[in-house]
């Protein structure tokens, strides 16, 4: 998720795979939030705090 979030965060690809469907469309319409939601959510992600649609976070192992 960390990749997709690097190379395609702007288009929301990371926001699909973890099925946070709605707001990966937002994300998608606004381009990341003009870069700024994309690197917030890159961050978030690297540090294991990111959730998925069920909640839970995703972590690496």
């Amino acid at each position: 998720m960390l990749v997709l979030s690097f190379f395609l965060g702007v288009f929301g690809a990371h926001r699909f795979y973890a099925q946070r469907y709605l707001s990966a469309i937002i994300q998608l319409l606004t381009l990341g939030g003009l870069g700024i939601w994309a690197l917030v959510d890159f961050i978030i992600i690297a540090f294991g705090e990111f959730k998925d649609s069920y909640g839970y976070k995703v972590r690496y192992p």
